[in-house]
This record gives C-alpha cells, sequence and structure tokens, in this order.
C-alpha cells in the first residue's frame, strides 16, 4: 500500500517542544518569517488555478495579535505557522483569495497543505468548544501555543488536551462482493463503507466486528487494519480495516442505514452504486480493494 489519506501525511514539524517555550512563541510569532492561517467560519483561505493555500504574512494582519491569541501549528517550509479565527461577519482578504471548506480543499489542494489547513481547522474547532473547563464550570485559557487549554481557577487548573474521536471505518468482503450501505440524507445512490464510533472499554477489533453486525446482521471475522484518517469535521480519527464476512443475510438492525447491499467488483465499476467521494477513507478502501489482484 502506498501514499497516504487526504489530510493526512507529517509535513508538519509540529515542534512539541517548541510550545512550551513562552519566549520562543512570542519571539516567532513577530518574527518577518512567521505566517499565519485566517479560519473563517471554518473555512481556510486559497488562492489560484489549481489553488494553494494562502498563508498570510504579518503586513496582512492585526498586530496585536499574539502567541496568546492564535495556535502555533509548527513549522512549515522552514517557516513558524499560527492560525487564528476570524470572527467577523464578511469574508475579508480579498485580495489574497477566497474562504473554502475543508472538503472542497482536500480534493484540491497540495498534500501538504492539505494537512496543514485540516490541522489548523481542527484545532480552532476544538478551541471554540472549550471555552469552560468541565471539571469546575470556570473559564479556561490557551496553553502550551494553543494546544492545550488550562482551567484558570487557582484551585483546580485542570489542563485540557484536544478531543480526537476514533471511529472505525471497515471494508467487508466476500470472494468477488463487498458490503456497503447509504444513509437516507446522502445523494440518491451513494453507497459506502461501514463505519462507526468506536465505544468505551472496547478494542478497534471489537468496534468493527459490533458495528458492522449492528447496522447490517453481518458476522466478521479476520479484521485487518488497512490506514487512518483524520477527519475534522468536527474531531474524528478514521481508522480504516478490512474484514472478512462470516455471513451472508444482511438486516437492519439498529436503523442507521437505509439500504444495504452486497455489490460486485462489476457492480462497482459500472457507475452504480455511487462510490464515496475521492478524498475519504472510505474510497480509498473501495478502490484498494478493487484492484487487488
Amino acid at each position: 500500500m502506498n501514499g497516504h489519506n487526504v489530510f493526512a501525511g507529517a509535513f508538519v514539524d509540529r515542534s512539541g517542544h517548541r510550545r512550551e517555550d513562552p519566549k520562543w512563541l512570542a519571539e516567532a510569532i513577530a518574527s518577518p518569517a512567521a505566517r499565519f492561517a485566517p479560519v473563517w467560519h471554518d473555512k481556510c483561505l486559497a488562492a489560484g488555478e489549481p489553488p494553494t493555500v494562502s498563508l498570510l504574512c504579518h503586513r496582512h494582519i492585526d498586530p496585536d495579535l499574539s502567541a496568546d491569541d492564535s495556535v502555533f501549528l509548527g513549522m512549515y517550509q522552514d517557516r513558524p505557522v499560527f492560525a487564528y479565527e476570524i470572527e467577523c461577519e464578511d469574508p475579508p482578504f480579498a485580495e489574497s483569495g477566497q474562504f473554502h471548506d475543508l472538503r472542497y480543499l482536500g480534493s484540491v489542494l497540495p498534500a501538504d497543505e492539505a494537512n496543514l489547513v485540516a490541522h489548523a481547522v481542527a484545532l480552532i474547532n476544538w478551541h471554540r468548544l472549550q471555552k469552560f473547563c468541565g471539571v469546575c464550570g470556570a473559564r479556561s485559557r490557551a496553553e502550551s501555543g494553543g494546544n492545550t487549554r488550562i482551567c484558570t481557577a487557582e484551585a483546580c487548573t485542570t489542563r485540557i488536551f484536544p478531543r480526537v474521536d476514533p471511529a472505525i471505518i471497515v471494508l467487508v468482503s466476500d470472494g468477488d462482493q463487498c458490503l456497503l450501505g447509504r444513509q437516507t440524507s446522502w445523494p440518491e445512490g451513494r453507497y459506502s463503507t461501514i463505519a462507526g464510533f468506536v465505544e468505551p472499554g472496547e478494542s478497534l477489533e471489537d468496534a468493527v466486528r459490533r458495528e458492522v453486525l449492528e447496522e447490517t446482521n453481518i458476522e466478521v471475522g479476520d479484521v485487518r487494519y488497512h490506514s487512518s484518517q483524520p477527519w475534522p469535521f468536527p474531531s474524528s480519527l478514521m481508522l480504516g480495516f478490512t474484514a472478512k464476512a462470516l455471513s451472508r443475510e444482511i438486516e437492519l438492525n439498529d436503523g442507521e442505514l437505509e439500504d444495504a447491499q452486497w455489490f460486485s467488483r462489476k457492480e462497482c465499476q459500472s457507475g452504480f452504486p455511487k462510490l464515496p467521494f475521492r478524498l475519504s477513507i472510505a474510497r480509498r478502501l473501495v478502490d484498494d480493494w478493487l484492484n487487488e489482484d
């Protein structure tokens, strides 16, 4: 298996040790080399054809922006890069590009830039949802270059880490057929692989078997890891697997799916069913199965 999934890839040196150095962060954000990734309504700035991400320099941004108001993403192309949220009504920086959502950007940006903007949006979203401490209810503030938050109550000072929700996604096969399902809200004819969140006290393999059984009544045996994909909508980590079916009769047990069917390789290549979007790990699972010798 070659390559990596969209939004994944170690393209940014996250420089964990520098997150804990306030002096270095202050100097980095003030340096001429610093670049800034604005996030407006969960969208990032890009320009050109084909599009590339627009990273701003100091002359574009609020001169009062500090390390406490931004998120240090890491070193990218030997420059410190910071993300920050813009809350105005109309999209700014029209001279530097347009703001686009991640689903579009993931399909058109170079792999390293898609990785960078996914990182930025995921952390900005997390900060928006963590204004208060979950232990005592006091306000929290950004810490470690925006990569953690800490409760401001002296009696608490709980440290809060970015949330990541693990979810399994699996291509179940039986010989020349694979199991795909669809949800009611999807475009007509669209089918995809089975997926679901991992529950507390559950291994990934157990989650695969449980989700497939709950949604389709199919029992699976051999479960093998394939690859993973950060999915910042808003905070999931998709853990991809393949699995071999032990049964064939489909029943929609939990109401999650509108329909589920077995499809042959020929059917999957015929235009029906409509396969998952190409930026998703679901599509890569299907494509890799189609291309097996």
